[in-house]
């Protein structure tokens, strides 16, 4: 835990073509060494494959994608009297939508053989279904949480 004083969330402007901040975080999150311009081209086109896949409309998929991708819970190491205890803890939103958007872009640079857009674009419409692997990830930490007793005293 830092000594200093709390860190201030940053401002982040919504993104030029949706003008929607989570998509613009995305889009942040999916950038590699600066390269903002290719990351936006990779995401808007993966945005583009999902319209004519579905025919629905884009950041709707992504939005139902990332809801069904946030884990509500995850388990943290806890040290008691020498032992060492995984205990369910309540996570805060921006940790949890940091977690989805992680998941999600792992997911999709795992596909091999693939372009990163036709990933992402698979990535988010088999998280708007319920399915891939950024889903089974959070029901893994959810079915963790609940195989864990909390540390609470006894009444």
């Amino acid at each position: 835990m830092s000594r200093r004083r709390r860190a201030e969330p940053r401002i982040i402007k919504p993104d030029p073509r949706y003008n929607n901040t989570e998509l613009a975080k995305f889009i942040n999150r999916v950038m590699l060494k600066g390269k903002k311009s290719t990351a936006q081209r990779l995401v808007y086109d993966a945005l583009e494959l999902v319209r004519v896949d579905s025919s629905q409309d884009p950041m709707a998929v992504f939005a139902t994608a990332l809801r069904n991708a946030t884990p509500l819970v995850e388990v943290r190491p806890r040290r008691v009297g020498g032992a060492t205890y995984q205990v369910p803890v309540e996570l805060r939103t921006t940790r949890s939508e940091a977690l989805a958007m992680r998941w999600i872009i792992r997911g999709a640079r795992a596909r091999n053989g693939i372009r990163m857009a036709r990933g992402l674009a698979n990535e988010f419409l088999d998280a708007a279904r319920g399915e891939g692997s950024a889903v089974r990830r959070r029901e893994e930490l959810h079915r963790m949480a609940e195989a864990k007793p909390s540390l609470r005293p006894l009444p």
